[in-house]
This record gives structure tokens, sequence and C-alpha cells, in this order.
């Protein structure tokens, strides 16, 4: 039975048992913080299980891809070593919120294997908590499972729980017995670990509530979450004992065996291969993209550690892309966001390739030279270097020192880690935050009301240390207990202003929080004195507050924007809003064509013609997540959030923005870029900067028909006539270039007869005025065709640097080569330069030593061939 029908009869079985069929949640798990990726089934349901959220339904299926390579649940490291540990794989889960329980749970398990699967009842065993009398009783005397083959485990294996406190609960566990030709005891025994009995389904129960205290107090309504993986289950009804011996991974490994030119199929590597292109093609699909930190870094790690195994089975190309191909026609029904998605995957893991490969050979080369010495464990110093310079994650370094049964100093690696974190900490310190330590009242925020606000000062910071009072002249932050002014946060930039006091002012120039609810408002006094406690009047600046406010608004509609035209792939990756424009990094794997940039132009200027009244609500999270307001990715909210309805566009945010949309005024792109792999940056203008970007361009145009002497008007005459002297411009580089080879046949045959001859042989060094490279080239080539036998360097001088050219013909190659000429003579004019033994080139920053170097070309070539 092929895996995809294993996986269609279990949702169709639940489905015809009162469950409804829910479709796979992301692999990056929805308002989370607690987990890096979805590793388990019930991660979508989670809230649900906690009674903080309630669905209308009762009773869930579902399969449910989960991935298993970072943080607390890891599995990485022991892919390649044995049978059954995978980065990505799909879990087959049932699930009652306060319905069914034990005997249900139980029943539909037992009636699926044995109905459903037809596999023999006595090939199965179960495990049951040791104190689970209940379940132990519906196994024995309603399932009827031989009492031998019940296994009662008295260990936290069989006792779930989510965390220290909270719900928990007994599980049942369903084990397949391979066989006696495999080695291995039952569960519970000493030899449970062999691979003979292999646990395929786990029933959890839960029953309690744990306290702090420990105690245990039963639920109102338990409820059921079981977890069975269709990697395994496959498995066992393909008769194979290892999950990577499946149909589902046979057609990868295979393909991966096409794609690196390898013919060994059981080779560990294709399965390592095999394996991380599902993970990778899967977070790729789900929004994370190759990075330095975080979900971004797991994923860059996955895919660096299989273009290693690539490398090892000889494969210096890349080739990891290609597979996502494979990968969609297998798993591309079940899954389609990943046919829809599998062209932005392929480029996404072609440029993380084209990347890693770099600097690959020379890192594996350092590493080798290291593992090859009489070493048990590489120093960590090694291993920071190939991290730092060669971006080989640590796990890929120990994950190679482990096949020469090698460790890794890891506390060493850590130690060179902190040095570099302690020295970027010590260029790059906090402009604010740094050595502030506040203790007092928070500040209340009303600027998104009014732009003046009375406030009194609570603390005052000189240089990170609290003071009583500033005077003219000094530089300070000031915390204020209530104040209009907007904290950077969010992507936007923070208020400038002044605080008023007495006769005096406080001119703001960034307003920055130093903790999450106390705003920091950092500047200079200019005039009077400032003590804490004086009541001030707190003003911000209100131009450079509506422009940032219509830069800000604008981002939101282009947000939307970019999702409509590119794709739903779009997420932010980072913003930085202020007055002058909007910087917004967002998640795509290629340039922009211009047909795209100008659609996203249209669209947010359309919503802002339209002039739709703004509205900003506060609401709970989940009524926020109901409305379809947009999440960004990563970011971590309260159970209260901000949600801006702006236009069409309704996300959460903190933000100051707009009243209507026709406030923004004008949208105007002004650049797009690559900041990192599959990242690219929009730079963009509103209102008054974006006219004054438009005025600039027409300007441009004026000046440009005006040189072009054509009319300035709509309908193409500036391309027109740029056109014009462009094909004209390659008339006259077609007739230099005829005119320039003639010249080098007549300087040939003068430079010919200044050849001196060295026992049969004619040596020639000579500079040419006003010639190109070309010219040099084909001089170069004339010369060899009259002089036969000969050695050759010609030069000339641009701008300050000398070109070299040497040629050698190839009679002579294996006394005189061209690349050691070219480099001789290069030494002596402040350059360097080689090439094949028959021709070559080189440059230098001397020209003033040139007629000596060239003088130099005889005596040098005579010592080689004699």
């Amino acid at each position: 039975m092929k895996s995809s029908e294993i996986r269609q009869k279990f949702l169709e079985f639940f489905e015809s048992h009162g469950h409804t069929v829910i479709a796979s949640s992301p692999l990056v798990p929805g308002n989370d913080p607690t987990l890096l990726f979805t590793n388990a089934g019930m991660v979508q349901f989670k809230d649900v299980f906690l009674g903080q959220d309630k669905r209308p339904y009762v009773r869930a299926a579902s399969s449910q891809r989960c991935v298993r390579a970072g943080g607390k649940h890891n599995d990485l490291e022991n892919v390649g070593y044995t049978a059954r540990h995978h980065t990505f794989f799909e879990m087959l889960g049932n699930f009652s919120f306060g319905d069914y329980f034990k005997r249900n749970a139980i029943l539909f398990a037992w009636d699926f294997l044995t109905g459903t699967l037809n596999i023999p009842r006595e090939k199965l065993w179960v495990t049951v908590y040791a104190e689970d009398d209940e379940a132990a009783d519906i196994w024995l005397n309603e399932v009827g499972v031989e009492p031998s083959r019940v296994v009662r485990i008295a260990t936290t294996d069989n006792f779930w729980q989510m965390g220290d406190t909270g719900p928990c609960g007994p599980c049942s566990e369903i084990f397949y017995d391979h066989g006696p030709d495999v080695a291995g005891g039952p569960p519970g025994s000493p030899d449970a670990d062999g691979d003979r009995y292999i646990e395929i389904w786990n029933l959890v129960f839960m029953q309690y509530n744990r306290d702090s205290a420990g105690t245990l107090h039963p639920l109102p309504k338990p409820s059921v979450d079981t977890g069975m993986g269709l990697e395994r289950i496959s498995a066992v009804m393909q008769h194979v004992h290892s999950n990577y011996d499946i149909d589902l991974f046979q057609s990868l490994i295979k393909a991966a065996a096409r794609a690196t030119g390898t013919g060994n199929l059981a080779d560990n590597s294709l399965k390592v291969i095999a394996d991380h292109i599902r993970a990778c093609s899967f977070l790729i699909t789900d929004g994370v993209i190759p990075g330095s930190e975080g979900r971004g870094y797991v994923l860059r790690r996955i895919i660096r550690r299989a273009i290693r195994h690539g490398y090892q089975l000889g494969q210096k190309q890349p080739f990891f892309h290609q597979l996502v191909e494979d990968l969609s026609q297998v798993m591309g029904q079940a899954y389609p966001e990943l046919t829809a998605a599998k062209k932005r995957v392929a480029a996404v893991l072609l440029q993380e390739e084209e990347r890693f490969a770099e600097t690959l050979e020379n890192g594996m080369q350092i590493l080798e030279t290291a593992l090859s010495q009489k070493i048990k464990v590489l120093d960590g110093e090694t291993a920071f270097r190939l991290y730092d310079t060669f971006g080989f994650p640590i796990d890929l370094t120990a994950d190679i020192a482990r096949e020469r049964g090698i460790t890794v100093d890891q506390e060493g690696f850590e130690q060179a880690m902190a040095r570099q974190r302690e020295q970027a900490r010590a260029a790059n310190k906090f402009t604010m935050q740094e050595g502030i330590e506040y203790t007092g009242s928070q500040t209340t925020f009303y600027g998104y009301d009014t732009l003046q606000h009375e406030g009194q000062v609570l603390a005052i910071y000189k240089q990170g240390s609290a003071v009583n009072f500033v005077e003219a002249g000094d530089e300070a932050v000031v915390v204020l207990d209530q104040t209009p002014f907007y904290a950077e946060s969010g992507g936007q930039a923070g208020d400038c202003g002044k605080l008023l006091v007495g006769n005096g002012a406080f001119n703001v120039t960034n307003t920055q929080k130093i903790q999450a609810s106390v705003f920091g408002h950092k500047g200079v006094l200019s005039s009077g004195r400032m003590i804490v406690g004086d009541k001030v009047l707190a003003e911000v600046d209100p131009l450079a507050r509506i422009r940032t406010t219509r830069n800000h608004s604008a981002t939101h509609l282009m947000h939307k924007a970019l999702r409509e035209v590119l794709g739903d792939h779009v997420q932010q990756k980072g913003s930085l809003v202020d007055h002058e424009r909007t910087r917004f990094d967002f998640s795509h794997n290629e340039p922009m064509t211009e047909h795209q940039i100008r659609m996203v132009e249209k669209k947010v200027n359309e919503e802002i013609l339209i002039n739709t009244e703004c509205q900003a609500r506060i609401m709970a999270i989940r009524e926020a997540q109901k409305s379809g307001a947009m999440m960004l990715f990563g970011e971590k909210y309260g159970d209260e959030v901000r949600v801006l309805d702006i236009g069409s566009s309704r996300e959460l945010c903190g933000g100051t923005h707009v009243k209507r949309t026709g406030d923004i005024g004008l949208f105007k792109i002004v650049s797009e870029s690559g900041v990192a792999a599959g990242v690219r940056r929009i730079e963009a203008c509103t209102g008054d900067r974006a006219l004054h970007y438009v005025e600039t361009l027409e300007d441009d145009r004026r000046a440009s028909a005006a040189m072009l002497k054509v009319p300035l008007r709509q309908g193409g005459a500036i391309p027109m006539a740029v056109h014009h002297l462009q094909q004209d411009k390659k008339v006259l580089e077609k007739e230099l270039s005829t005119l320039k080879t003639k010249l080098a046949g007549s300087q040939s045959n003068d430079l010919a007869s200044q050849a001196q001859d060295i026992n049969g042989v004619k040596v020639l060094a000579a500079n040419l005025e006003n010639a190109d490279a070309k010219t040099l080239r084909e001089t170069l080539d004339q010369l060899k065709g009259k002089l036969k036998s000969c050695a050759i360097v010609l030069s000339t001088v641009a701008d300050g640097k000398v070109t070299l050219i040497a040629g050698v013909s190839t009679d002579l190659t294996s006394k005189v080569k061209a690349g050691e000429l070219a480099n001789f003579v290069a030494q002596q004019v402040g350059g360097k330069g080689g090439g094949r033994p028959d021709m070559a080139q080189a440059g230098g920053t001397q020209p003033e030593h040139l007629p000596a170097a060239l003088t130099s070309v005889v005596d040098w070539v005579s010592k080689k061939l004699n």
C-alpha cells in the first residue's frame, strides 16, 4: 500500500467516524513563540486543549507536516545514521476535544490497524501507563489483546505533559513486531531499543491538570491527542524495516542519485539528501528563507548539510534545487501549496547552493587537513573559523568529524562565538538603552490623538547615568510620565520635536523605548535648565510626524499589493519607516520586473484615490485572527492587539497612521534591490517627498530633451533619440574596430623587424601608443604568425595604468611560459598577472618603470632558453 493511500485511508476512516478533516497547518506555528517549528500534530490544536480557543467541531483528524531540526526537538544529527529519524515527517492524528475518551480512542486505533489496514492482530503489542487500569482493561477485555502483549510502563515515557504545569495524562502506545529475524526485544524489556518492535501509534489521554504543587486534578472534559508517523506505518505496510525503503523515499533517493550522478542507491548520503529536500522545500513554501538566525538559520543548516553530502558523492555543481520537481510529483497532490510554490522554492535553493559553493571547497580543504592529523578532538577555534569564514554550521562540522570518529570541542567553539558577540556588541552599542537602569513608573502614550501633551519629568540620564538636572548644552535622555512622542518600534522611527520647560527648550532628536512601556526622549537642552519633577509641554514636530505616518500607512497598502502581485509567499522581513521614506524588506527570490513595480504602485495609488477612512481597533488576538488581520511573520503579540484597517489592508500594528488613505497623497517606489538570499528591498516615498521625486524626474527629462534636441512631449521622443544614438555608436564602434585591426596589421609589420634573434628564437618587447587590450591581442596574434618561433611582450599605457600581454609559440612553452613572462614584467611595474603557457595578460600601476621592464625581457627569455 502506497504512502499516499495510507494517508487517504486514515483521513477517510476518521471522517466516517464523525471527525472533521483539518488541513495541515504551516511549519511555522502561528502566534506561538515557544515553538520554533510545528513538531507534532497537536500543535495547531494547542489552544483548544488549553481552553483558550473553541472550534465548531469536537472531533478532528489531520495529516500534519512536522519538522524536528532545531531547538528542543532536533533530529537533524541522527538523519543518515538511523532507519527512522527525519528532519521532516508527516503525523497522522485524530483528536477529541472533550468528546470521546480512552475507550473510543483505543477502539478506533485498533479498528483502523486491523480492519482498514489488515495488520494481523498477533503482530501488534501495546503499552499502557503502569497506573492506568482503565486503559489496560479496555485493551485486555474489550479489544482482546493477549495479556502477554500488553505491557505496563512505569516511566514518564507513558505519561505525557505539555509542561511542568497544565494538561497532562497517561499514554498508550501501539507497537508492530517485525518478526524474530530482526534483533530487539519487546517494549519495556532490556532489548527494547532494537528494531524488531517499532512504535507506530501513540494515544495520549489528557486526563489531568497538574498544579504548581505537582498535584493532579481531573479535567472536567478530558481529551484525546494521537499521533502515528506516516513514514513508520508505510514501512510496516510495505514490509520493510527502514523508513528510507518506502515508496515515498525511494522515489526521492532515485532522484538524488540522478542529480548527483551516483550509482549506489544504498549510499547513506542519498538518504540524507532525500530527507532534507522535504524539510527545506516545505519550510520555504511556508515562508521561511535561509538566514543567519532563528528559523532561517536552521533552514540554512539543513540545506548546507544536504549540499555537503552531494559534494561527498562527487557533485560539485548545484543539484539540490533540481529535486523540488521530483518532490512535487510525490507529495504535490496531498499538499498543493508545494506545487504552487515549487518554482520559488527551487530558485531559493539554487541561490543558497551558489552562495555556499563559493566557500565549500576551501572550507572542506581546511577541515580535511585538520581531520587528517592524528587527533581525537577538533579544536573549537578551527570549528569557529569554518563557521565564521566558510559558513559551516557547527553541526555540519561535527557531522563530518563524526564520520572519522572525531569529536568537536563544542566548549571552545562557544567561547570563540562569545568573543565575536562581545566584539560585535562593543562595535554596535545601543544608541540609548546602553547603561540605563530605570525602575520608575511607566509612560502613557497619547500620540494617537494629539501632537501636544503635558507631562512630568520622571528621570534624566546623561551618558547612561541618572542625574537630577541638566543645563543648556547637555545631551540627555528624558523620561516622561505622559507623552505624545511615539517611541521607535515596529519599524517606525521615533518622533522628534521639543519639550518646553519654563524659559528653556529640550530639542528631542529621537524617541526610543528604555523598557516596553517606558519612553526615553533623546536630545539636547538648547536653553534653560531641566530638573527631575519639572512639568513640560511635549510638542511633536508635526511635519516629521505626518510624513512618517504617510509612509507607514503606505507601507501597509504596499505589503498587501506585493502579495497580490507577487503571491502569498511575500512576508515582511523588516522595515524602517521615517519622515524621509519607507524601506520594506520582504521574502521573494528574484528581482521584481518593471511591470510588477508599476502594478504595485498602481494598486497603492488606487487605494489612496478612493480616500477610505482608516480605522484602529483594540481587540482580543483571537478575534483579530478571525477577522483576517495580517500577523507579521515571527512577531510576538499579547492577548490584546491593535488592528489597523487602511483601505483594503488589515494588519496588526501599534504605529501612527493617517486618518484617510487620501492623506498619503502620492506613492512612488524609488528603488527595488536584493539584500540577502530570498529577501528583496523596496524603498518608496509619499506625499510631498514623492511629489519632489517626480519633479526631479521631470527636471531630468527636460534636460535630456534639451541635450538630445527633441521636443518634450509624450510619445517616446527621448527614448527614440537615445535609440538612434546607440545605433550610431554601434556603427562607429564597428568602424573603429576595423581601423584598429588595420593598425595592428601595420604595426605588426614594423614591430616584426624589431625582434631580436636568440638562437633562432625571435624575442620582442614593445610598447604600443594609444592601443587597447583588443588591439594588443590582435597585434600579438599577427606577430606570432609572422615570427613563428617566438616570445613576445606588448604593452600600452592609459590613465596611469599599464596593460601587458605576453605570447609564446607552442614549440617553446616547455621552456618559456607566457604566464611566467607576463608576471615577470608585471612585477616590475607594480602589478601581477598570469595565464596560459601560450598567452597571458597582466597589469601594473607604475608606468614609469615600463621601459626598463621591457628591456629586461630579452635577457629573461635567453636564460630560460639556455
